[in-house]
């Protein structure tokens, strides 16, 4: 009998391991080729590993909520047909673990102080989801699970964990028949309540909602840069209306074209890799003393997950693409993050980054780097206002279109002279717009 091993791809140059989120299939079932058998999740994206060939599934190696190295193997496919008929023989292998959990059930709901569910509102320790489950079901309390000892990635609390803890656990009475331990064991958690409920009290008039496994992600990386990069912001005030004048005059005919709608994101991501050519030591990274000068010009876009949250996916060498190449790219990365199909090779190596907070109808914003990048700009709502025109027979008043962008850079390598006149120039560009640009 052929066995096929499947193993954890590597998801981009930045990515060595991964959560294992949901098994899609089960020991015995059967697979084809390319189909997906498991959910992953990195700290950049989520994906899905396909089965390298078509057989049934005889071994999940890595359980649900455990991490795995990139390289590691996960998964065994039995590729003969027969191994149908031997797919019973891990199944007896795991019958036990099922067998087990019933017979701790009913032991702790023997035990006279049955916990309540636990809340992990109060957390301070991840917990995958298949161990949250159990802990439920199975009434452990906070207080009881943090006492259990991990076995998995940074001494995380795997299935296996748990259920061992639930074979002692209700074994535990019969053992401990003498009243002066039972009292030092109910002693603990008598002093731990009255230390940690009263901080933890928020009101019967609230919601308390646990982030999710991305939002914690973005919550870390936030604060982590503001930790290490001082961020000073630059402002600069942009009259782009011959850019409002170009686009709707030509979006009808790019759209009967290429296909695609035109927005004015890929008009501002061209300009600033214009920029970034005259002023090449804003797409740098810092290591320790070192600046990291980088030749690709690799442009991240903030976007929105159907999660809410935002992801970065990354144009990379922006600067070998025209205003149509940036626009399809533009467009087809942010429909995938909306439908949580990027690839994590997607979101990684960018070198500067732009988010539009004018989509939010938001005048300027004051953005937070991403690592290892030192710098980010935000563009603001296009608004009408009026305006002195400058003419060759003398100045007038008109309705212009203005906008703001928000340059927040890394003030250990970029200075307020370099942070401010990088902003200008891009603003430059946009101003200079050719309203005869043909496309």
């Amino acid at each position: 009998m052929a066995e096929i091993e499947v193993i954890l791809p590597k998801m981009g140059e930045s990515v060595a391991e991964a959560t294992i989120t949901t098994w899609l299939k089960s020991e015995g079932e059967a697979i084809e080729a390319e189909e997906s058998i498991v959910e992953i999740a990195t700290d950049k994206v989520d994906s899905e590993v396909p089965a390298p060939a078509d057989g049934i599934v005889t071994k999940i190696l890595v359980s649900e909520g455990e991490v795995a190295q990139v390289g590691d193997v996960i998964a065994i496919i039995s590729t003969e047909g027969e191994a149908s008929g031997s797919a019973p023989a891990p199944q007896p292998a795991s019958t036990p673990a099922p067998v087990a959990e019933p017979t701790s059930a009913p032991a702790a709901a023997a035990q006279p102080a049955a916990q309540a569910p636990v809340d992990f509102s109060d957390a301070d320790r991840f917990y995958s989801p298949l161990v949250k489950t159990i802990a439920k079901e199975e009434r452990i309390s906070l207080d009881e699970l943090n006492s259990i000892a991990g076995t998995g990635q940074n001494g995380r609390v795997t299935k296996a964990d748990i259920l061992d803890y639930l074979k002692n656990r209700g074994s535990q009475p019969a053992q401990t028949p003498a009243p002066a331990t039972q009292a030092a064991a109910l002693a603990k958690p008598a002093a731990k309540p009255a230390a940690v409920t009263p901080a933890k009290s928020y009101g019967d008039d609230v919601e308390v909602i646990e982030m999710d496994r991305m939002r914690k992600i973005i919550a870390k990386n936030m604060v982590e840069s503001k930790h290490i990069s001082p961020h000073v912001t630059s402002f600069v005030e942009a009259d782009v209306t011959n850019i409002v004048n170009w686009r709707n005059s030509v979006k009808k005919e790019i759209e009967r074209r290429e296909g695609e709608k035109i927005t004015f994101t890929p008009i501002f991501i061209e300009a600033i890799v214009k920029a970034i050519k005259d002023f090449p030591m804003i797409n740098i990274s810092v290591d320790g003393d070192n600046i990291i000068r980088k030749k690709n010009i690799n442009i991240g876009m903030a976007a929105a997950r159907p999660d809410g949250n935002l992801i970065v996916p990354v144009i990379h060498n922006a600067d070998q693409l025209n205003l149509i190449g940036i626009t399809k790219k533009v467009n087809d990365l942010a429909k995938r993050a909306k439908n949580n199909k990027l690839t994590p090779d997607e979101i990684s190596g960018g070198t500067y980054s732009v988010s539009n907070v004018g989509s939010f109808g938001n005048v300027f914003g004051t953005p937070i780097i991403p690592q290892p990048q030192v710098a980010i700009m935000a563009v603001g709502a296009i608004r009408k206002k009026p305006a002195v025109i400058e003419t060759p027979s003398g100045d007038t008043l008109g309705i212009r279109h203005f906008m703001y962008l928000s340059h927040s850079y890394d003030h250990r390598v970029v200075d307020g002279a370099l942070g401010g006149m990088f902003v200008r120039k891009v603003a430059d560009y946009l101003e200079a717009w050719d309203v005869n640009r043909e496309i």
